[in-house]
Order: C-alpha cells, then sequence, then structure tokens
C-alpha cells in the first residue's frame, strides 16, 4: 500500500509544486473558473471511483472562438489495486472532494497575449476521478468497497454534456482534445472516439502532454511499468476502450496502454510535448525506490547536476529509449512534436511552460508558439532538444 501511495502521491506533488510556483510568477492572467458537477451521469453509470458523479470546467467562447472548442482531459497517476483505489477516492481525485473552483492558465488562459491563438475558445478541463486515463468500464460494483471503475463511460457522458447542453455540436471545423500526464494518454487513447463526434471534414486534432509514457526496464532490469499497466488494465476492465487494431495485433493487449504503441493506430492528427528526461519516468519508471534501496540515486533523481557518471550515462540511455519509442510512431507530416531536455514533468496548463518570458524554446518557438502553427497548418513543427546538459536551466 506504501509503495502504490508513493508512485502516485510523486506525480500530484510534482503538479501541485507547477501549480505554486505558476501562482507565485503571474498576475492578472488568473482566472478561476467554477466546477460543474454532472449529476445526469450518475443514472448512465458514468460515476467515480467513489459512485460520485464527475466534474468539469467550462469557460465559454467569445467572438471568433464561440464555436471552436478545446477540451482538457486532468491527470493525476494511475491506480492498480483496491487499496489503491480505496485511498484515491477520499483525495481531490473523486468529485466529493473537488475543489470549488480550477486555475485556468497556459493552454487554458483567456490572455490574448499568453495564449493567442486559443484564449477566447470554448475551455473545458474535466477532471479525473477514475485512475485508469478515463479507459475503465467494469459493470460490477464492488460489494464491499463500493467502488466503481466506470472511466470510459465518465468520458463520454461529459462528451454527450458538451455536445447537446454546451453547443459542441455546433463547433466549427476545430475541436481539440488534450490533456496532461495520465491525461495525456488518455487524449491519445480517446482521440479518435473524440474524431468521431464531428463532421469528417472537421480539423479534429489532439494534444498530449506529459503523457508520453514509455515501456522501460528499471536499473535493476524488471519490467515494473509494464507489470504495472497491465494491473491497471485488468481492474479497471480498460481493454475494450483501447484502439482494437493495436490490442489485436499484440500477444498482450495491455500493452496498448503505452502511447507508443497506441499512437502507431489512430488517425488524428497528435502533437506530442514531453520531456527527454522526464522527471516521473526517471522516478519511477527507471529508477523506482525498490530498485533503489539505499537511495544512491536520490540526489540525481532530484537534479541531473549531481548524477554521477555512471548514473548521468542511464539517464542519457533513458533518454535514447525516448526517442526511439517516439520513432515507432513512423514519419507522419499530419504529426507534431516539442521534445525538450528539461528535467520535469510540467503540464501545458502552467503558464511559465506555456508561454512566458523564460519558457522552454525550441527552434525559437515557445510550446504555445509551435502547437498553434502546427494546429492551423501555418507550419509543421518536430523538434527535439539536444541532450543534458541543454536545457538544465529549463524552469
Amino acid at each position: 500500500m506504501a509503495k502504490l501511495m508513493d508512485f502516485n502521491l510523486v506525480l500530484m506533488a510534482a503538479v501541485l509544486f507547477s501549480v505554486l510556483y505558476h501562482w507565485t510568477t503571474t498576475e492578472a492572467e488568473d482566472l478561476y473558473v467554477n466546477t460543474t458537477i454532472l449529476d445526469s451521469a450518475i443514472a448512465k453509470g458514468a460515476v467515480c471511483l467513489d459512485g460520485s458523479a464527475p466534474a468539469y470546467h467550462f469557460y465559454p467562447g467569445t467572438g471568433s472562438g464561440v464555436h471552436s472548442w478545446l477540451i482538457h482531459l486532468h491527470g493525476g497517476g494511475w491506480c492498480e489495486t483496491t487499496s489503491d483505489s480505496k485511498y484515491r477516492a477520499h483525495t481531490d481525485l473523486s468529485s466529493n472532494n473537488a475543489p470549488i473552483v480550477a486555475h485556468f492558465s497556459g493552454v487554458l488562459s483567456n490572455d490574448p497575449q499568453l495564449n493567442p491563438d486559443f484564449y477566447n475558445w470554448n475551455l473545458v478541463k474535466i477532471r479525473y476521478c477514475d485512475g485508469s486515463s478515463y479507459t475503465g468500464d467494469i459493470e460490477e460494483v464492488d460489494p464491499d468497497t463500493n467502488l466503481h471503475y466506470r472511466g470510459a463511460r465518465i468520458f463520454e457522458a461529459i462528451m454527450e454534456e458538451l455536445l447537446y447542453s454546451k453547443g459542441m455540436i455546433y463547433a466549427q471545423n476545430v475541436p481539440i482534445l488534450g490533456g496532461t500526464s495520465a491525461g495525456g494518454l488518455g487524449a491519445i487513447i480517446h482521440s479518435d472516439k473524440f474524431k468521431l463526434f464531428f463532421p469528417l471534414t472537421f480539423r479534429v486534432k489532439c494534444i498530449s502532454d506529459a503523457g508520453f509514457f514509455v515501456n522501460v526496464k528499471t536499473i535493476t532490469g524488471e519490467p515494473q511499468i509494464q507489470e504495472y499497466y497491465k494491473r491497471v488494465v485488468a481492474l479497471h476492465g480498460s481493454t475494450k476502450n483501447l484502439p482494437l487494431s493495436c490490442t489485436l495485433s499484440l500477444d498482450d493487449p495491455s500493452l496498448c496502454f503505452f502511447p507508443q504503441y497506441a499512437a502507431q493506430h489512430i488517425c488524428t492528427p497528435l502533437f506530442i510535448i514531453n520531456s527527454a528526461y522526464d522527471s516521473f519516468q526517471i522516478n519511477r519508471s527507471l529508477v523506482p525506490p525498490e530498485a533503489d534501496p539505499q537511495h544512491v540515486w536520490d540526489y540525481c533523481k532530484g537534479n541531473l547536476n549531481y548524477c554521477s557518471p555512471n548514473q548521468l550515462q542511464t539517464i542519457q540511455d533513458f533518454r535514447l529509449t525516448f526517442l526511439e519509442a517516439l520513432n515507432e510512431l513512423g514519419p507522419s507530416t499530419s504529426r507534431g512534436y516539442f521534445i525538450s531536455s528539461c528535467h520535469s514533468h510540467h503540464g501545458i496548463e502552467i503558464q511559465s511552460y506555456w508561454s512566458y518570458n523564460n519558457s522552454p524554446t525550441l527552434a525559437n518557438k515557445t510550446i504555445a508558439e509551435a502547437v498553434g502553427d502546427w494546429f492551423f497548418d501555418r507550419s509543421g513543427f518536430q523538434e527535439v532538444y539536444c541532450p543534458y546538459p541543454c536545457g538544465e536551466s529549463c524552469h
């Protein structure tokens, strides 16, 4: 239980740090959006782990963006066991404990100076309360714990609400499905399903932020993240909601929970934003606590400047594994990517990461500029930052 809690708490702490950093470095652009609890979803069985109704935050579009939509999936790790799910059900990853308002910034900002391409769109953030990247769908409810595994139903129920109650059905040409971390993984998995909600002529695209989790072994040679994902998929009954052509092509369908396999089978244009030194993956997939019981890696995992030569070589090998997984997707002019060398697990909801004076840049473009150029077909963007120590001063 302690290990499972630690796995998710590391990610939640990283997200919290990023949000707190943003609050201390911005002023006028702050936007707070009320939480909407979708009580009608309960009758459809589209409920959170604890059986509560799902929730989302909606900021309506204006002017030229009144018929444009950007849907962002909230992230926050996964759960692989009943005990882990029970713990999550009592955190703010449940609608019963959801905050009254959400802080919109970065890709969800309504400031034209900080988010010039999307500031006046309909902006939606879907809260994460299922622990399966919105893929679970098990009818039976655990009688002892009252736990529900219904992430895929939550996604469908909120899409239906946005389409018919909020007017997304009248979208014109430009819907985007995005997400950060576990939400970025969910965006990839659901992108083709999302595309089917709109006419084939629409420019429907997907943005996956800090969600390109790769199948890497630990420093002791254990396939820990692969086995972890396998347990997540089994617990939530997720296989049926993974890309069908992917699950049919692999001996182990749960591998399709990895973006490097799933994204090979989606048709929706995809933009991948990630670090080749993703701190969450280094901390939890490459060097999890159980692979380093003597805590030899603690300083290195916290700051690459403190790595020994051997440790740094291992980190560089991880980067190569990450880039090889990215290359497995194959060439595509419709795909974009912004791969930084920041030792971080930031999200594009953070203004200092998306578009700010000290934001990471590639080819002299911020992430906001790169995504905007790609989405509106002003230019393609497929850039990878040079290896560490490049990017060592990333914020």
